[in-house]
């Protein structure tokens, strides 16, 4: 079916057949498609490629790309294949083994993390993109803090003691009226 002549079309549907392809791709919404198409439907009554080009806005470079898709391969030679995302680099199965591991054994830090993805799945993750993924997951970061140097070795009988003065509760106080605090807009 294919022409030894440059530049001729091969008409492998009719042009109610055509139609009808453009009708079925606006219907999945495969707006790619229906350009494409539309651009195969102008050669057909009889636009040359670089008139068909103009008229659905395409350069003529892809005049030729897209004519030459037609003519190999018809209606999916015209479907976009685009490769989408890489892969995941660990299946949802071990995503979520790593998840369950991480939430048994804690605490984590982030190289531990990394030394444990690498020796277990044979796979490295970019530090940021994997927080990004584990923060996607339900998991959250906390850095554990130490006990502040500032905090005094009395800081219970600090706060008892302040405490019991707001309430009202502090008997060296000789106000009749209670204090009130909590937050206010």
């Amino acid at each position: 079916m294919k022409s030894s002549r440059r530049g001729q079309l091969v008409k492998h549907l009719s042009e109610d057949e055509l139609e009808q392809a453009i009708t079925d791709a606006q219907k999945a919404d495969e707006t790619r498609l229906v350009r494409r198409l539309c651009y195969i439907t102008n050669l057909y009554h009889g636009d040359t490629r670089e008139e068909a080009g103009k008229r659905v806005g395409i350069s003529r470079s892809t005049t030729r790309r897209w004519a030459r898709a037609w003519n190999d391969s018809g209606v999916e030679g015209l479907r976009p294949s685009f490769g989408g995302r890489p892969p995941p680099k660990l299946t949802p199965a071990q995503f979520e083994e790593l998840c369950e591991l991480l939430e048994a054994g804690q605490p984590w830090t982030p190289r531990a993390i990394h030394a444990l993805i690498e020796d277990r799945y044979g796979v490295t993750y970019h530090p940021a993109h994997l927080s990004r993924k584990l923060r996607n997951a339900g998991m959250k970061y906390a850095k554990p803090r130490p006990m502040d140097p500032r905090r005094p070795d009395n800081a219970e009988e600090i706060l008892a003691e302040r405490l019991a003065q707001a309430l009202g509760e502090d008997d060296s106080e000789t106000e009749e009226t209670p204090v009130v605090f909590g937050f206010f807009r």
